[in-house]
């Protein structure tokens, strides 16, 4: 899986996000490309730019993201409302939130020690949707003296 010890030190720092977007139902395809950050508090907030049918613009969200230890997080709204529970423990995860008449699914999979992917299937009485998410770890720029300048 990776080296690190827990989930929370796994999801910590600064991602690159790449989502593809396909409505069944609307028959529409597009895509959202930005950041990520998880904050040192677990706080995530994304933004970028969303290409979707027409519309092409920035789009942002954040979530909450709770360290119940080890390789398990509760992921929350930015308004504190539940959303699911996030077990790492063996590398992938899958996870359900219903939405009154919505039915959201998530199936994901760390893919090595800077990278994870999403997979989210939303279905209900008037949507079809899944959500496709490569993460992958922006490493922080070296600091100038780890550089070795070549005279």
């Amino acid at each position: 899986m990776t080296t690190v010890d827990g989930a929370a030190a796994f999801l910590r720092g600064r991602w690159r996000v790449e989502r593809g977007i396909v409505d069944h139902r609307a028959g529409v395809s597009g895509e959202f490309l930005g950041t990520a950050v998880f904050g040192a508090d677990l706080g995530y907030h994304e933004e970028g730019e969303l290409r979707f049918g027409g519309h092409r613009g920035p789009a942002s969200r954040s979530l909450k993201y709770v360290d119940l230890g080890g390789w398990v997080l509760d992921v929350t709204f930015a308004d504190g409302r539940d959303f699911y529970r996030l077990d790492l423990s063996d590398g992938g995860w899958t996870a359900e939130h219903p939405c009154r008449a919505d039915r959201y699914v998530v199936d994901g999979r760390i893919t090595g020690p800077d990278g994870f992917t999403e997979h989210w299937h939303a279905t209900g009485p008037e949507k079809d949707y899944e959500l496709t998410t490569r993460y992958s770890r922006l490493l922080p720029a070296p600091k100038l003296s780890e550089l070795r300048l070549e005279s």
